[in-house]
């Protein structure tokens, strides 16, 4: 699944091609996807420009005069910049045609990912409105997530892949920061001091940016905007790395379960 680094990729890929463009036509060919896709879609949208790309935890907001397109790209959706009568493809569910010739093309083979429109601040939509800081933003830090941790007994892995705690720290990149700031991730939230939050969030930070300035992690098929592949994968420390040498100690990466969900770190260096 693309996490905040990938769907930032994307966002600086479409941007340029977006920005100033009119929206000429709008084909929505399966509108099936995690939410149903807006029936007015095409009416309200043809015939206005485009005036910012933004992003929002892992949501592309289109921002229009009149509105905003939502993106969400689920599991496996692509958002790409293509000619306007490039032929589409099986899984290529909306196109947006733009005035320039080309069009931004949503594909979703697995339909988890969604378009929506607002003509709401975006902030104030329902998936929106709840969600925590952005870990760039310098409302993010370690008092911050101490805070919020005070008698959670959650595994703090858990803990900061909660949205409403901090958006956009995936699994990934949850496993790589635990390990930078070198704090086991089964240990319960609460328990967890305030000056390792503060390693911690400084860790997530610094990968989180590392991460956007290497296009992404590639894993399976994710590529960005431009049909680029992220090169990020060939920095990880742990994630994916079970029972290969800890590039620090030499100690065999190991793995658990938590939450569903693959937990990679280090036995010596995350006691």
């Amino acid at each position: 699944m693309p996490e905040l680094p990938e769907v930032e990729t994307v966002r600086r890929g479409i941007a340029p091609h977006l920005i100033g463009q009119q929206v000429v036509r709008v084909v929505v060919r399966q509108p099936r996807l995690r939410w149903p896709a807006p029936d007015e879609l095409a009416t309200v949208l043809s015939g206005q420009t485009f005036q910012q790309v933004e992003r929002r935890a892992k949501y592309l907001l289109l921002r229009t005069h009149i509105g905003t397109v939502i993106f969400h790209l689920g599991m496996t959706g692509r958002l790409r910049i293509l000619r306007a009568d490039t032929p589409y493809e099986k899984h290529d569910h909306v196109d947006l045609t733009l005035s320039n010739g080309h069009c931004l093309r949503f594909n979703d083979s697995r339909r988890f990912g969604a378009v929506l429109w607002t003509v709401e601040p975006p902030e104030r939509h329902p998936l929106l409105r709840a969600l925590g800081p952005e870990p760039l933003d310098k409302g993010f830090s370690g008092d911050w997530l101490r805070q919020r941790a005070q008698g959670r007994v959650l595994a703090v892995k858990s803990f900061i892949m909660d949205n409403h705690i901090v958006v956009g720290v995936g699994n990934i990149y949850a496993s790589e920061s635990l390990f930078a700031a070198k704090i086991n991730p089964l240990r319960p939230a609460g328990q967890v001091a305030l000056d390792e939050y503060q390693r911690l969030a400084e860790a997530i930070r610094e990968i989180l940016g590392e991460a956007i300035r290497q296009g992404g992690t590639t894993l399976r098929d994710f590529v960005g905007g431009e049909g680029k592949p992220g090169y990020f994968q060939q920095q990880l420390c742990v994630y994916g790395r079970y029972q290969l040498p800890c590039r620090v100690c030499g100690e065999p990466i190991d793995r658990c379960r938590l939450g569903q969900r693959s937990t990679y770190f280090c036995p010596r260096c995350q006691l």
